[in-house]
This record gives C-alpha cells, sequence and structure tokens, in this order.
C-alpha cells in the first residue's frame, strides 16, 4: 500500500484486516473529507466516517503528534476490511502518543456502527497491542472505558486486558494488558 507520493504506508495485517499507520498525508486527507480520505487509502469510506469518538478535534491533535516523526505508529491506525467493492475503512485504533516513562501506552478504538459486533475492534486492539509490547520500553498497554458500556469492555477483556481500577477521570474504568516477561 503507498501514499499518494509512492513511499509506502506503514501497514500491520490481520486475518481480517489491514491496519494503515495515520501520517501527515492520511491525516490531512480525513481532515478534508471522505473522498480525499477514500482516494488516500484506496478504499471506500462509508457515509458515516468518522466514529463518534474520533472528532475533528482529536484528528487535529493525532495531526499535531505527527509533525514528529518519532510519532509514527503511536497516533491513529485507519482499520481497513473487506467488501464486495474492495476495501472498505470500518474505524480507527489510536495511541494517545509515545509509551511514557513507565512504558504504559494508551489505546482507543472505534468501530462504525455497520461493522461493530463481528470482532472488528477486538482483531484490531489484539494486533496493535502486541505491536506495543515488541517496541523497546514498553511494560504495558492501557486503556480506559465508561463502566457501562459493555461492548467496549467485551472488546478488552477478549483481548486480554484486565480490569486495573478506577480510570484517570471521574467515572471512568481502567484495563491493563502487561507483558509477559520473556517475550
Amino acid at each position: 500500500m503507498r501514499r499518494p507520493d509512492g513511499l509506502p504506508f506503514r501497514v500491520l495485517e490481520t486475518r481480517r484486516l489491514v491496519l494503515v499507520a495515520a501520517d501527515r498525508v492520511l491525516i490531512d486527507a480525513d481532515l478534508a473529507g471522505r473522498k480525499p480520505l477514500a482516494d488516500a487509502l484506496h478504499a471506500e469510506v462509508p457515509a458515516e466516517w468518522p466514529p463518534d469518538l474520533f472528532s475533528r478535534a482529536v484528528m487535529d491533535l493525532a495531526r499535531e503528534q505527527l509533525d514528529s516523526p518519532a510519532e509514527l505508529g503511536w497516533s491513529a491506525w485507519y482499520l481497513l476490511g473487506s467488501s464486495d467493492n474492495g476495501p472498505v475503512l470500518m474505524g480507527l485504533c489510536q495511541f494517545k502518543g509515545r509509551p511514557d516513562n513507565r512504558g504504559e501506552v494508551e489505546i482507543s478504538y472505534a468501530v462504525l456502527n455497520g461493522f461493530q459486533g463481528y470482532g472488528y475492534a477486538t482483531e484490531a486492539v489484539c494486533c496493535l497491542s502486541a505491536w506495543a509490547l515488541r517496541q523497546p520500553g514498553v511494560r504495558c498497554v492501557t486503556a480506559e472505558t465508561m463502566p457501562y458500556l459493555r461492548k467496549s469492555i467485551r472488546v478488552l477483556e477478549k483481548a486480554g486486558f484486565r480490569l486495573a481500577g478506577p480510570g484517570s477521570e471521574q467515572g471512568v474504568v481502567r484495563y491493563v494488558l502487561h507483558k509477559i516477561p520473556g517475550r
């Protein structure tokens, strides 16, 4: 998979998904609208794009984050699946920056409504968590959600995360996936 300038995107693949690391080219295309994003990804972008959790403000922050080349991979990842018409954009996962000084990195995720309930979020979270835990200095991947969001919690549990207690904001719970020693 290549960017419009001919350079390759950073890509991870699972059984059913292609995960494409956002760079400034993709974020700019996303902020410009569905057609520019579809052209950049060579994929269908559904009318309900973007997912609820990924507002323009969030994507503006992701774009700023990617001013540093060291952040590539530690920002948003576009989730592409297959449809009868070819590749289709299903959702986004995002690390909230590089690992902190404790070796922790936080992940968030959202899949468009039409693709929910098929395990795509779990597949993407598993893939990206495994990638993160292979990176130097990463000790664990964390995620925060509301305790009543059972589908979100189920994604985390199926991906191997365990409840770690209260989150960073009032009413939020924190889940953690630790690196297994020796791996």
